[in-house]
C-alpha cells in the first residue's frame, strides 16, 4: 500500500446487555436519527470489538475459530472480533424502539455489555440478502437462515473469540 490513510469513528451509543433483554442505548444528539426505523422487522448493528483491539491482535491474521477446531483460517473467513479492524456485524431482530430516550430493544447480539456502537442501519431483504450463498464444508451443519432465538453471545462466552 503506498498510501496508509485513516479514518475517525465515534460511537454513537453502547450496548447494554442484562439477563432478560439487549438494549441499545442511543446517545442524544443521534437519537432523531432513529426515526422510521420502528417499521422494520431487523437493524443492522455496526459494533466495535473494543476489548479486542490492541496493537498485537490487530497484526494478528489467521486463527482456528472455535466452531471448526483443528481448521485454520484467515481472519477474513471468520467473525472473530481479532482483525486487523475490529469492525463487526450482527442483524438482530427490533423488539422495541423508544426514539425519544434513545432506547432500541433488540432480540439478540454477540456483543458484551458496554460495547461502542457506530451505526445502526435497516434491514432491506433485497439489499441484504443473497439467494444463493455458500459456505466451506468445515462449516456443515450451520442452519441455513438464523434461528429464531438467535445465535449470539450468550453470558461468559467473550472468551470463546480470544486466539
Amino acid at each position: 500500500m503506498d498510501q496508509i490513510s485513516s479514518y475517525q469513528v465515534f460511537p454513537l451509543g453502547v450496548i447494554r446487555r442484562t439477563q432478560d433483554e439487549i438494549q441499545l442505548l442511543i446517545e442524544t444528539p443521534y437519537r432523531a436519527a432513529l426515526h422510521e426505523l420502528e417499521h422494520f422487522s431487523h437493524v443492522i448493528v455496526f459494533w466495535w470489538a473494543d476489548r479486542f483491539d490492541s496493537p498485537e491482535t490487530r497484526t494478528i491474521m489467521q486463527c482456528e475459530p472455535p466452531y471448526a477446531p483443528g481448521h485454520t483460517t484467515g481472519m477474513f473467513a471468520t467473525r472473530s472480533p481479532i482483525r486487523p479492524n475490529p469492525l463487526m456485524i450482527t442483524t438482530c431482530k427490533l423488539l422495541e424502539i423508544d426514539e425519544a430516550s434513545g432506547v432500541v430493544t433488540v432480540a439478540d447480539l454477540d456483543a458484551v455489555d458496554g460495547t461502542p456502537i457506530l451505526d445502526l442501519k435497516a434491514y432491506f431483504p433485497v439489499c441484504d440478502r443473497v439467494q444463493k450463498a455458500t459456505i466451506p464444508a468445515w462449516l456443515d451443519g450451520w442452519p441455513e437462515w438464523m434461528p429464531e432465538k438467535g445465535i449470539g453471545l450468550e453470558e461468559g462466552e467473550a472468551e470463546l473469540f480470544a486466539v
